[in-house]
């Protein structure tokens, strides 16, 4: 266990990492794949072969411990960030798909599975302000054994990293 710092620029570069992860893995399958800057999506992927297009939004969290259970939030009734998607897949003619990166101290998950089959087996169905993709031993189970939502774990093994100004920001 080396600790979490984060920087004050922390949230921008974990956004900014899911988003090249995300696109990383769909082109090692083939995707060709962009970043985008619009207002609901943040990456295009088509696959030529299978005439497939996404329309990607993409949220990445990282954990302290203690902390590696939290949900991550994907849209906000109140900041309307479904029909955010929604229009911008609509605009772009593409499939919307969710992308989690979730990391904490030693390890992290990527998760990516269509807006359709989350609302089919995990969203909330209008229950809650907050839709959020649970992050729980349960939720983590079910996404595993589904088909339908693409996984990769990562473990992180930090073998020469600032380990003195890590573990001091650890304790204290």
């Amino acid at each position: 266990m080396i600790g979490i710092d984060k920087s004050t620029r922390h949230t921008r570069v974990i956004g900014h990492f899911g988003e090249y992860l995300v696109c990383n893995w769909l082109s090692r399958s083939g995707f060709e794949v962009a970043i985008i800057d619009h207002t609901g999506m943040d990456v295009i992927a088509y696959h030529p072969r299978h005439q497939k297009r996404l329309g990607i939004t993409v949220k990445s969290r990282t954990r302290r411990e203690g902390t590696e259970a939290g949900s991550v939030y994907l849209f906000r009734e109140g900041k309307a960030d479904r029909q955010k998607l929604l229009a911008a897949c609509a605009a772009f003619n593409c499939e919307p798909w969710l992308g989690v990166y979730a990391e904490c101290d030693g390890r992290a998950d990527l998760f990516l599975t269509s807006l359709a089959n989350y609302d089919a087996k995990y969203g909330s169905r209008g229950t809650r302000a907050v839709d959020g993709w649970r992050m729980t031993e349960k939720f983590t189970s079910l996404y595993a054994r589904d088909p339908e939502v693409k996984h990769l774990h990562i473990d992180f093994r930090a073998e020469n990293w600032w380990k003195d100004i890590a573990r001091a920001a650890a304790t204290s």
